[in-house]
């Protein structure tokens, strides 16, 4: 099968580092802007909404990750099972894999939706969520419910034009969506008046105008990945390899987001000034991450395309390039940020104490960011390989149970901003010693089977 074509990336020949490259430029991007146009959304409530409206979105974000991300830990499996085939050149069951991904996004996205609107109000209470900001929090996160089956739909899309090599696509669509976003924005709160109703409202709609636009380029392809509505249905050997996969990426990800749900809990203890403050930051944080993953998701495609495809000699140099890559970028965005700390939390919201105390998530957070960058890299060579299990085991029983611990046992006795954002870059540096450790055993024993003749040799 033939998907080297305008806008793909041909990940199994020739120079690896530019390909890589070229592969991340796009998504780094997409993540980026698709933070942009959220940040948007604080932006404006920032300056024009009273401060329980920032805080209620910033309260809302935790519990949205806690929704999403077991789908968006599937749409991993989806791009290693469509990245295998593809580099197989197995025709039929790339197409098989598609149409599995596609009908598993609608059926889970739409599942989902519901259950994020029946467990809302528990949820915002669980967070201690205070009750000036209540009501605002349970009114966004009701309307944004309401867009999670577009969400998922779009990241599913996404995942199998990444597993093709392309990132473009994607980039163009949140582009277009998020323009939309923004005027949106501006339109519901500046002529309607309506604050957190107006910002959720045009999030939804642009959410979904960017799934509708990725179904249509399925729809248009030419290859094996087209999507035909006569051909949607789930084929149940792909499905349980995709949750193989999937299933703890999606897990891992959702115990990542309850560990951040115990700390948002304490964070909101300490009042809406250090709710803001964080969640301003976070804003900032949150584009860092975005273009420090990308090279996660970059890995996934270039291996579990070269592991299809047989060309194990490969993957060490993959995983070095994407590794480097990675903590680069994260570096020079973070030192960066830290840098224009005050001037970039004044864009977000220009009160004073509210910049103070997002300063104080920003040095500590960011001065460490680039071995979260190291972590993803690792952990998405172990996807990209097959091997989903482990680092899952690893975030429940370390990462995540270290942040947890810290805020039972450190947290209350070092009641301060600085000592409960430790337990992030302990919990970074016990996932990249461990995975570390993981990746090298298998990547080992991979290499060795292949020299010996048990695998098939690379083509």
């Amino acid at each position: 099968m033939d998907t080297r074509k305008k806008n793909t990336i041909d990940m199994c020949h020739g120079p690896l580092f530019s390909k890589i490259v070229l592969f991340a430029i796009p998504v780094i991007l997409s993540g980026i802007l698709q933070l942009l146009f959220n940040a948007a959304d604080m932006v404006v409530l920032g300056h024009y909404a009273p401060p329980t409206a920032m805080a209620a979105v910033g309260a809302s974000g935790v519990i949205v990750g806690l929704i999403i991300n077991l789908f968006m830990g599937l749409s991993i499996g989806a791009n290693v099972v469509v990245a295998n085939c593809i580099g197989a050149g197995d025709r039929k069951n790339t197409s098989r894999a598609v149409h599995t991904t596609v009908a598993l996004a609608m059926i889970g996205g739409t599942a989902l939706g519901i259950i994020g609107l029946l467990i809302t109000k528990f949820m915002l209470q669980l967070a201690a969520t205070p009750a000036e900001v209540m009501p605002k929090a349970a009114l966004y996160l009701r309307i944004y419910c309401c867009g999670i089956p577009a969400i998922v739909i779009f990241n599913f899309g996404a995942a199998i034009l990444r597993a093709m090599g392309d990132t473009r696509n994607p980039l163009i669509y949140l582009t277009l969506s998020g323009v939309v976003n923004v005027l949106l924005n501006l339109f519901f709160i500046l002529v309607f008046g309506m604050d957190v109703g107006g910002v959720a409202l045009a999030t939804t709609i642009s959410q979904i105008i960017s799934a509708l636009m990725i179904l249509r380029k399925l729809l248009s392809l030419r290859d094996a990945c087209r999507l035909k509505w006569s051909n949607l249905h789930i084929d149940w050997t792909l499905l349980r390899k995709t949750l193989w996969i999937g299933l703890p990426a999606g897990i891992q990800s959702t115990i990542f987001t309850i560990s951040n749900f115990t700390i948002q809990s304490s964070i909101n203890s300490l009042g809406a000034a250090a709710m803001a403050g964080s969640a301003a930051t976070q804003t900032i944080e949150g584009m860092i991450y975005a273009a420090s993953y990308s090279l996660h998701q970059t890995v996934i495609s270039f291996i579990g395309q070269h592991v299809g495809a047989q060309k194990y000699h490969r993957i060490k140099k993959i995983i070095f390039y994407c590794m480097i890559c990675a903590a680069g970028v994260n570096l020079f965005l973070s030192y960066t940020s830290i840098l224009f700390g005050e001037q970039l939390l004044a864009i977000v919201n220009p009160n004073q104490e509210v910049i103070e105390w997002g300063l104080q998530r920003m040095k500590v957070c960011f001065s460490t960011y680039a071995l979260c960058a190291v972590m993803d890299v690792i952990t998405g060579s172990l996807r990209g390989l097959g091997h989903s299990i482990l680092p899952a085991i690893v975030t429940l029983l370390g990462t995540c149970g270290l942040r947890i611990l810290w805020v039972i046992y450190v947290f209350p006795h070092y009641r301060t901003f600085t000592s409960l954002l430790l337990c992030y870059p302990l919990s970074w540096l016990f996932a990249i010693c461990v995975n570390g450790v993981l990746l090298y055993v298998i990547c080992k024993k991979l290499f060795a089977q292949n020299r010996y003749g048990t695998l098939s040799p690379s083509r």
